[in-house]
């Protein structure tokens, strides 16, 4: 708790920067962005004027264009560069804003009493962060804020639209929190009690055998079967120490390393002591494994199927702080911004080289509730990192092509439409669905209401290496679904795995989880052993996969052909041979990946 001393600096600083003189006419500022409050949100009332918020002003870059450009030579098989991943400092040199648009940026600020001492510069100087209170953001941006609650009783502190003089909006990109109503969610909560009474030995008394029906219990699954469904069982780790895999925790959740060591001496007896060698690594003050923190369903989700799968290689797990929603009070400095940003920046930040080249997350939310341009900035940070050679997977949702009762629009005509997610929307990280059972389906559960998100996005245009298979399975499809999606958008999932029922212990009890968190980190898993046996080739990683994926890696997935991502009270795109909306390429054959890949297996 704050001193009475330090509370008391604290206001008064917050004061001196409400009582700065505002120079520019107001006859000089026009909106700059509008966005409407998102469905199952009320206006709850006005913040306190001195409430802080930390807020972040993306700047233009300078030539994001030919990164793109160099991002797609170096990510597509056949081009001559490919692999020839950029380094940090030729990234830096194509986001980082030109010296007018930071220049012009900076004299707006210093017009509004905001000097260097305020802001923090991001590694390419293309973010600015600064914490305001809310009175002062409102003269900075035109605007008014007030607090917002959702339904579920959580509040937010935003306002529906910003301005900013004429003169900047061609410079800066976007500010936020402002229009953003992102609640982010992990996608591990889709929970399934076990009794307390449950026997292991029913799911590993069998594990001797190497045959399929001999591993598995699709009642509960374990690393054992994931690594024997996926063809991995006989791969032995080759360099570990040249190459490592990391996942995100958010929202508070915390990966608890003893239930992870209590979930591999069931599971995989050999990686036991390697739950505390995973690397911590806390982001603007993010919670980590202390030995009194409550752990979470995600987080130990995450780091038990990773620990399982890819032993012996290192694991690195990044914990971003900031927990929107939050309760509003006058006195609170809780983190508003979406953590996306908070963990894009941070990681972008660090020497490239030092970073693990594959990297799982399962958290997202409705496209609609973030603001396009912000949605935009947040991927071309992802599209950066994908420049240098890292694989980003995040899960395809958990709720269909929309959660049932929410399917409204929220451009304030209230139509009836699917709801894609965002980041799975984004065409610069690789989209991973859900799968169950064997022969594998769709996955679904209807005792949660859990089924592989899927979707169509409005905001990323269809990406030129999905022309030919999006194509194809429009006409299988026909009107079905017309005017409920953007036939024109980035389409996702990109391929799937399993996602129903996952073991895992939680403060020493099993319980199982469905969802596609299960999924993503069990691709990653299995990417991070394809760049094991890169790496002791002599090859580079694997970095942004979709390219590589849509080209020539679909050959090494296993179709899923039956099932379908319902939602939104209703059917939703259905699985078919070949790509398809509710599963994309279907599921890895790690096997068939290393020969697409000219790799030899090397066996255990």
């Amino acid at each position: 708790m704050l001193s009475f001393r330090l509370l008391l600096a604290v206001l008064v600083n917050l004061q001196s920067i409400v009582a700065s003189p505002v120079h520019p006419s107001r006859s000089e500022y026009a909106v700059k962005e509008t966005n409407n409050v998102p469905p199952r949100w009320s206006l709850a009332g006005n913040p306190h004027p001195l409430h802080p918020i930390k807020l972040n002003i993306g700047l233009k870059h300078n030539n994001f264009a030919l990164l793109e450009q160099h991002l797609h030579e170096v990510s597509s098989p056949s081009h001559h560069r490919y692999g020839q991943h950029l380094s940090q400092q030729e990234v830096y040199d194509l986001m980082s804003p030109t010296d007018e648009t930071a220049r012009l940026v900076q004299e707006w600020l210093l017009e509004n009493g905001l000097d260097s001492s305020h802001c923090q510069f991001n590694s390419a100087r293309d973010w600015i962060t600064l914490t305001l209170p809310v009175a002062k953001i409102e003269s900075l941006l035109d605007t008014k804020y007030s607090v917002y609650q959702h339904e579920d009783g959580s509040r937010l502190v935003r306002t529906t639209h910003w301005s900013l003089p004429r003169s900047l909006h061609d410079h800066i990109t976007t500010i936020q929190p402002t229009t953003a109503f992102l609640r982010a969610n992990p996608k591990g909560e889709n929970v399934v009690t076990v009794p307390a009474d449950v026997d292991l030995s029913d799911l590993t008394s069998e594990l001797n055998s190497s045959q399929l029906a001999g591993v598995c219990n699709f009642g509960g699954m374990t690393t054992k079967c994931l690594r024997t469904l996926y063809n991995t069982v006989n791969y032995r780790v080759q360099v570990p120490n040249n190459n490592s895999i990391g996942f995100t925790n958010y929202l508070g959740q915390v990966s608890n390393r003893s239930d992870a060591q209590l979930y591999l001496e069931n599971f995989r007896p050999e990686a036991v002591n390697s739950s505390f060698s995973v690397k911590q690594i806390s982001i603007d003050s993010g919670p980590l494994d202390n030995a009194t923190a409550v752990p979470g369903n995600e987080g130990n989700l995450d780091l038990q199927t990773i620990l399982g799968l890819v032993y012996p290689i290192p694991v690195t797990l990044y914990s971003t702080g900031g927990m929107p929603p939050f309760e509003a009070d006058s006195a609170t400095t809780t983190n508003t911004n979406e953590p996306y940003l908070e963990w894009v920046n941070w990681m972008t930040s660090q020497d490239s080289n030092s970073l693990p080249k594959v990297i799982s997350t399962s958290y997202g939310d409705d496209e609609q509730t973030v603001p396009e341009s912000y949605a935009r900035e947040v991927c071309n940070q992802f599209g950066a990192l994908g420049a240098q050679g890292i694989s980003l997977f995040f899960s395809s949702g958990d709720s269909g092509v929309g959660k049932n009762n929410s399917c409204i629009s929220n451009d304030g005509q209230n139509r009836t439409t699917f709801l894609p997610v965002f980041p799975a929307s984004c065409p610069y990280v690789t989209t991973v669905g859900g799968t169950r059972n064997y022969p594998e389906v769709v996955g679904y559960d209807t005792t949660n209401g859990f089924a592989s998100g899927s979707g169509f996005s409005n905001y990323f245009p269809r990406p030129s290496w999905q022309n030919g298979v999006i194509e194809r399975y429009l006409n299988t499809t026909g009107d079905q679904f017309e005017g409920l999606y953007n036939c024109e958008g980035r389409a996702y999932p990109d391929l799937a795995a399993q996602s129903y029922r996952y073991i895992i212990f939680l403060e020493s009890m099993v319980q199982t989880v469905d969802g596609t968190s299960c999924a993503a980190p069990t691709i990653s898993s299995i990417f991070s052993l394809v760049n094991d046996a890169l790496t002791a080739a002599g090859k580079p990683p694997m970095g942004w996969l979709n390219p590589w994926l849509y080209e020539k890696g679909y050959l090494a997935f296993t179709d899923v052909v039956n099932g379908s991502s319902v939602g939104c009270d209703g059917p939703g795109f259905s699985a078919g041979e070949g790509w398809d909306v509710a599963s994309g390429f279907g599921t890895p054959d790690f096997e068939k990946i290393l020969t697409v890949l000219n790799l030899t297996t090397t066996e255990e």
